[in-house]
């Protein structure tokens, strides 16, 4: 009998232990609908995580046209077989009543069902006149981290070459710009160095503003499976809650918000201090060390105390942990990412790993983690303000060598200045120079900052608002059309995670209604709009999901992300491949820089670097002049404070993300029985210690206002750090009963109505983390605690009187290990 295990309330399952240097047994996790046996599935189809960064290969069972749940892949390198919360119970989602299953378009006012021909034919329309009265800078395309390669493939060149505007950004601005920022700033391009298997070599795993736990579940997994074997790691953990990963680590950093830099500054100059620096690496492979170690010579643990309001001792601690590591790994996510001075945070690790020889070896790397599952896709493709296969758009060559696989004039490629990124975009918008916002898989009604302006812009009447979505979400609401989208399952394409793992996934059942795939759509827009090469031809000559990719393989070759080894024949059947993947690496490529920095040489990086304060771009005389050879750059960086900071009038630091059981606005988590009742609505968590000031206890309903909105939530007392409010960012407002727009009349909920319109100046990603707030007593709590999950970093300071998160019956799956596997079979 195979072990049956909540996976609501244990939500990573039971251990598989192993060593050092072991590989990661497998251990298959499956959870069908009630009533349904394995025995009963008649088809299991490939594919992989729609709802995290890790791409967890799964297959999806099928009955009768019907998904009926989904098990591990125990071959796939990822996962191992394991699957998360999400995973498991996502993909129920699928079959929600309320999915979108034909066009709207709005009609006095309101919005009604319409034939495909009339929405498009809007669409085509608009676009049309448009491009005739205003140009393409009229025009701009908003898109998410959870379509398929091939989708955002055909959308950058429709956007790009066809349209010819600059207007082209994803969601992933929101999560993942800073990762791919500090990568070209170290190394001169995007792509990750590091690999998950380098959690199986590793002695120390630093996580920087990474609560891995609860963003990839998965990957803790492994981590707890080696904490539980020979030769553990030690963990270094900076978070100001009290996450899975800080109850775990050797030394647990709770630094003020927004002091990031200071921190690992501080970091830096004891290595340095105390010579743990590979001199060799550094003078093979790196410029820019001597500056380094000027600017943090003065930068002490006794001064970061200060700053940071943590321990000196603490930090000499974890210098120690950094400094005297075999085999180190760092991984970077949104506590850096979404806060002050991010990239030049993130940065600072890379700087860490360099100066350290840290590199290119098992155990030795650096992952600078995505949020989203096709994040690296949106980058890859030129689908988020970067020109597709990591060229340089500020390299003449580049934009030639582009033009000539589009087979159009470089003209034809906007590249008089960057791409637009996704809040200046809004910006346009707001002004009037964008006039058309197509905006594809995400919901910024609810995911981008300072809500109610956001809600302005898209409620503008001379604003044209394309939706393509799967459900009515807020911002469907506001859409002039809605286009039913066929999602994960219902459509075939690949994902790439963010090791660089590809996976691809098959379709698995019918979407629903008139649905379809948004490749289907992207080309339907192409084929109206008439869209042609230089030489008459049609710009775009693919036709489904293989042939989009093939053409995809020719736009990557020579690149950086190179795909032209890979086929969805090797896809097909076994485990995802790292790329590149190409003659030189025809298995794939696990580690990048094993052999020195190869893409940062002035004519090939993809981009010339960018001042860390300011944001302006180097140009290619001054990248010439500093890095003449190609080698991997350290940049320094001086703390400067975060720009809002608390007041008598708003005490607090309020920062905001996620939780384990859900995914961005809960679209589709929030659509899962399992996952909504583990995490049904939005709570406030705060410290034990301001709680008490406060007067404040579990469960009372409190309001958080900042100078741009307020919310209402239950509160959670936590282990927090004191002078911090937590609000996960989930949460959409309350609907009114015509559904458009909040109520007035009802408190928000949602934790963007809070938050402030600010960008980090490298990668122009939104800074969520260091809004000043005050805090605030509604009501008295009647008993009931918060609906916060006690299994996560949310969990209370005294339990007494929360009951424990837990699913039941419905959210059990069973677990078979490798070992349980041959014990069967050898009593059998």
């Amino acid at each position: 009998m195979k072990p049956s295990v909540d996976r609501i309330g244990d939500p990573w399952g039971g251990r598989v232990p192993h060593g050092r240097h072991e590989p990661w047994p497998a251990r298959v996790d499956t959870h069908l609908a009630e009533g349904v046996e394995a025995r009963m599935v008649q088809r299991w189809v490939q594919a992989a995580s729609i709802l995290h960064s890790d791409g967890d290969a799964m297959d999806i069972a099928v009955v009768d046209g019907r998904m009926v749940g989904v098990r591990g892949r125990a071959v796939d390198r990822v996962n191992r077989g394991r699957l998360g919360p999400k995973d498991l119970f996502g993909w129920q989602a699928n079959a929600s009543p309320d999915r979108l299953t034909r066009p709207l378009v709005r009609e006095g006012g309101r919005l009604v069902e319409a034939d495909w021909e009339t929405a498009m034919g809007r669409v085509v329309s608009r676009s049309r006149e448009l491009l005739g009265e205003q140009g393409p800078g009229s025009i701009g395309f908003y898109t998410s981290g959870q379509l398929f390669l091939e989708e955002y493939y055909t959308l950058a060149v429709l956007a790009r070459a066809g349209i010819g505007t600059n207007h082209l950004d994803g969601n992933t601005r929101l999560c993942t710009s800073t990762a791919a920022e500090a990568l070209k700033e170290s190394f001169g391009c995007d792509g990750q160095p590091g690999s998950y298997d380098d959690i199986d070599h590793a002695d120390v795993i630093a996580l920087f503003g990474h609560n891995i736990a609860e963003t990839q579940p998965v990957q803790w997994m492994r981590v707890l499976d080696r904490l539980e074997g020979a030769d553990p790691p030690r963990l270094l953990c900076v978070d100001p809650r009290p996450t899975p990963v800080a109850r775990r680590a050797a030394v647990h950093l709770a630094p003020r918000i927004g002091t990031n830099v200071a921190l690992l500054n501080a970091l830096l100059h004891e290595v340095i201090r105390t010579d743990r620096v590979d001199h060799e690496y550094v003078r093979t492979h790196t410029v820019g060390f001597d500056e380094l170690a000027a600017r943090v010579e003065d930068c002490t643990p006794e001064w970061a105390a200060g700053i940071c309001d943590i321990p000196a001792s603490r930090i000499v601690e974890a210098a120690e942990l950094l400094g005297t590591a075999d085999r180190l790994l760092s991984t970077v996510l949104q506590g850096v990412y979404q806060s002050h001075q991010a990239t030049a945070a993130a940065v600072q690790v890379n700087n860490l790993h360099l100066i350290r020889g840290m590199l290119g070896r098992p155990g030795a790397g650096v992952l600078q983690m995505n949020g989203q599952p096709t994040a690296q896709n949106t980058r890859e493709c030129g689908a988020d303000g970067d020109l597709p296969g990591f060229r340089n758009w500020q390299n003449d060559a580049h934009v030639e060598d582009l033009a000539r696989v589009w087979n159009v004039e470089p003209s034809t490629i906007p590249h008089y200045a960057p791409p637009t990124h996704a809040l200046q975009m809004f910006r346009y918008a707001e002004q009037g120079a964008i006039r058309m916002l197509w905006i594809s898989g995400t919901n910024p009604a609810v995911s981008l900052p300072e809500l109610s302006r956001i809600r302005s812009i898209l409620a503008q009447e001379r604003l044209f608002v394309v939706v393509q979505d799967l459900f009515l979400t807020e911002t469907a609401r506001y859409a002039d059309v809605v286009l039913p989208a066929a999602t994960w399952g219902e459509k075939t394409g690949t994902f790439t995670n963010a090791d660089r793992t590809v996976h691809l996934s098959d379709k698995a059942v019918e979407p629903p209604g008139e649905a379809r795939p948004d490749l289907d759509i992207f080309l339907d827009y192409a084929r109206r709009m008439d869209f042609r090469d230089k030489d008459g031809g049609p710009l775009i000559t693919w036709h489904d999901p293989e042939s989009a990719f093939e053409a995809w393989k020719r736009c990557s070759a020579d690149r950086p992300c190179d795909y032209t080894g890979l086929s969805y024949g090797m896809l097909r059947g076994g485990s995802g491949i790292q790329w590149p993947v190409n003659g030189q690496a025809p298995g794939g490529t696990e580690r990048l820089y094993t052999h020195g920095i190869t893409w940062a040489h002035p004519d090939v990086c993809e981009n010339y670097g960018k001042d860390l304060v300011t944001g302006a771009a180097d140009s290619a005389m001054e990248y010439r002049s500093l890095n003449p050879d190609g080698k991997a750059m350290i940049k320094a960086a001086a703390y400067l404070p975060p720009h809002e900071a608390p007041t008598r009038d708003h005490p607090f630091q309020l920062t905001t993300g996620r939780t384990l059981y859900h995914f961005h606005t809960r679209t589709k988590t929030g659509r899962a029985p399992q996952l909504n009742a583990a995490a049904p609505d939005v709570w406030v968590e705060a410290s034990a210690d301001d709680a008490a000031r406060a007067g404040l206890g579990e469960g009372d309903l409190v309001e958080v206002s900042t100078p741009r909105g307020t919310l209402q939530g239950r509160l959670r007392v936590t282990d927090l750090r004191p002078g911090v409010l937590f609000v996960p960012f989930h949460y959409g407002y309350w609907d009114t009963p015509t559904g458009v727009g909040p109520d007035p009349t009802v408190p928000g909920r949602a934790a963007n109505e809070t938050t402030i319109t600010d960008w980090d100046p490298a990668s122009k990603q939104p800074v969520f983390k260091t809004a000043a707030a005050a805090l605030t007593l509604v009501a008295r709590g009647d008993g009931t605690p918060a609906p916060a999950p006690t299994t996560t970093a949310s969990a209370p300071t005294a339990p007494h009187g929360v009951p424990a998160t837990t699913g039941g019956p419905a959210a059990h799956a069973t677990q078979e290990s490798a070992i349980s596997r041959d014990t069967e079979e050898g009593d059998r």
